[in-house]
């Protein structure tokens, strides 16, 4: 049966859930979908205008971080009639890309980045900046449902003039639905992992338990008895971000590629 045999799971996704428990239970787990995805609104009134009165001051930087994110502004200017006005205006400002759907959504559009994170990682595109004088820089960062704290502390300390687009708006589940899934970790230890599939979901999860004062607990038991388990390092990052020191992950981003991993980890 391998490592799995006889552990009780928790899946914090909203998509592709069946085929993930049917993956456990093939392997003798046990399963519970605890969704922490919430919901991701389009925001496209404010961010069409900001495309529009941006369109009026030359940026010297474009940080973009999620394809969707990328087609998502690139659609919001079409539907406003701009455009060509805003990929002329990215075009002459510096770029800089966490991620290869980001990257090949501005290839379709012919325009070329100077800067690459290629792993997609927040940590590695930062890793990149620094090289480079911010002091005075006006930079627009596009962020996908939650902002990014990290890049945006990076790009303030370094003095840029940072202005954060957010096409979509995540919202996190209601409270209370986090606190019962918090209270059966925390309270009830009925779990031997959880797989989280996106960083959103990390973040609603750690964010909650900070609101409750919970959140030394949480690394507590994610550092113990209950291993956190991401489908990618993407997803990875932000658990680290939060704290948990050991996160399990596959190396190609894959849901069945990370039951694998955390079978082996469970069986080692």
């Amino acid at each position: 049966m391998g490592g799995l045999a006889g552990k009780h799971v928790a899946l914090t996704a909203s998509r592709k859930t069946e085929e993930m428990e049917a993956l456990l239970h093939k392997q003798g787990a046990t399963s519970a979908v605890r969704s922490l995805q919430g919901t991701v609104i389009q925001d496209q009134e404010t961010v069409t205008e900001a495309i529009i009165s941006g369109l009026a001051t030359q940026p010297d930087w474009f940080i973009f971080t999620t394809g969707i994110g990328v087609q998502t502004l690139l659609a919001f200017a079409e539907e406003a009639g701009v455009k060509e006005a805003f990929i002329k205006q990215v075009r002459s400002a510096r770029i800089a890309v966490r991620g290869y759907k980001a990257k090949n959504a501005l290839l379709k559009e012919n325009i070329t980045m100077d800067v690459v994170s290629e792993d997609g990682t927040t940590a590695q595109l930062v890793e990149q900046l620094k090289e480079i004088d911010w002091n005075g820089q006006k930079v627009i960062v596009q962020q996908y449902g939650l902002p990014s704290p990290t890049l945006e502390q990076f790009l303030k300390e370094g003095k840029a003039m940072v202005s954060a687009w957010l096409p979509y708006i995540h919202y996190a589940p209601k409270g209370e639905t986090i606190d019962l899934f918090l209270e059966e970790l925390l309270e009830k230890k009925e779990y031997d992992a959880v797989c989280f599939t996106t960083a959103l979901q990390a973040k609603a999860l750690f964010a909650r338990a900070s609101e409750t004062g919970r959140h030394e607990q949480l690394l507590h038991m994610f550092a113990g008895p209950t291993v956190a388990c991401a489908v990618g390092k993407v997803t990875a990052e932000a658990l680290s971000e939060e704290g948990v020191r050991r996160v399990i992950y596959p190396k190609k981003e894959r849901m069945g590629a990370m039951i694998i991993e955390l079978g082996k980890f469970l069986e080692a």
